[in-house]
């Protein structure tokens, strides 16, 4: 262990993050109809599906992708600390993943802050076939929230729009159990409707 201590970052978050989202659980309205994956609780719209996405060995859920409008969006949310933020320390690692498989990376303001617009060589594709993404995040109390846009939301700015839309309606159960900072909030399958019998 070392003496120095970790780099303490402000949170990255819009002003209004606490009334327009993504909101805390506190935060959101008890009676709205969420569809509850744990973690994160997600606001059913008109063509939005949901899939969940499995690590193959834990089969734990680890991310939660959104298509909507055209454009993909993937979620996770971390723990994170009660007073410091992770999001100006994740970006830079972002940005090291990306450069690595020798994509090109930029750095703007968007409503949430800063995001990456990524440019992802395609696995398995034609050399030289990149596609886009974008990567955003927002601090919240006791959590950091990810999103990954790609498809249309990042490339057109109206479609980017009703997708950012989309992540601000999401709503962060962080829970009361202690979690290290950077710990994956455990998500889960939604509970499952009673097929109607045929």
């Amino acid at each position: 262990m070392s003496d120095i201590d970790p780099i303490e970052y402000e949170k990255s978050f819009p002003e209004d993050r606490d009334t327009e989202g993504p909101l805390d659980d506190a935060e959101a309205n008890p009676v709205r109809p969420y569809i509850d994956l744990g973690g994160v609780k997600v606001l059913p719209r008109e063509g939005l599906h949901l899939r969940l996405e499995i690590e193959e060995e834990s089969q734990r859920v680890v991310a939660v992708s959104l298509d909507y409008a055209g454009s993909t969006l993937q979620v996770q949310p971390f723990a994170s600390p009660r007073s410091s933020g992770l999001w100006h320390e994740i970006r830079g690692q972002i940005a090291e993943q990306v450069t690595a498989q020798g994509g090109r990376v930029t750095e703007r303001d968007g409503v949430f802050g800063p995001e990456l617009v990524a440019e992802v060589p395609v696995a398995g594709g034609v050399p030289g076939e990149t596609r886009i993404a974008r990567f955003i995040g927002v601090d919240g109390p006791r959590w950091f929230l990810r999103g990954v846009i790609s498809g249309d939301g990042a490339i057109k700015p109206e479609a980017g729009e009703a997708i950012e839309d989309l992540f601000r309606s999401i709503v962060v159960v962080r829970g009361s159990v202690p979690m290290p900072p950077r710990d994956l909030i455990p998500l889960k399958m939604p509970p499952t409707p009673a097929a109607p019998s045929a």
